[in-house]
């Protein structure tokens, strides 16, 4: 694993990570209905501390391998969409439309894994968490945004 790639992968998930601090869940979060298995607070940046180790460790085994072109696409559309889930749903507090983002996340990082595997299967294997916790995430987006459907949501400033 070449180190340099490494920490340019990890800085671009740290930057992705880094919307969950400036767009914290607060008052509005705690105050909705949601589903018996949603997983305690604390859960949430030790998931995301171990997968962006993950995906950063998996993306320094594919960059720069022959072929590796659409791998490192999907990885940039990923971790854009990752990056824009955060600001939607908590920013904005449109469920429906972090619904749509993380579906697109879904997909992305799926063909993430199918062209990061060809390439290197234990690259592959590493993102395998990756899609379980954006499936666990949007099973609950889902739910949240079925059980609040009169929540408004924030209007930017013009």
């Amino acid at each position: 694993m070449d180190w340099t790639l490494f920490a340019i992968f990890l800085a671009a998930c740290v930057a992705a990570g880094t919307t969950g601090a400036m767009f914290q869940p607060g008052d509005w979060y705690k105050k909705l209905d949601k589903p018996d298995w949603t997983p305690p607070d604390w859960v949430f940046p030790v998931a995301w501390t171990a997968l962006y180790l993950c995906i950063a460790a998996a993306a320094s085994r594919v960059a720069g391998q022959p072929g590796s072109a659409m791998a490192m696409g999907f990885f940039a559309l990923q971790i854009a969409l990752n990056t824009l889930w955060t600001p939607v749903f908590f920013g904005l507090r449109r469920m429906a439309a972090g619904m749509i983002v993380l579906v697109a996340l879904w997909l992305a990082v799926a063909a993430m894994i199918v062209t990061f595997w060809q390439i290197d299967w234990i690259a592959g294997t590493l993102l395998l968490p990756y899609i379980l916790w954006v499936t666990i995430a949007g099973a609950l987006n889902w739910s949240v945004w079925r059980r609040n459907p009169n929540e408004p949501a924030i209007t930017p400033a013009e």
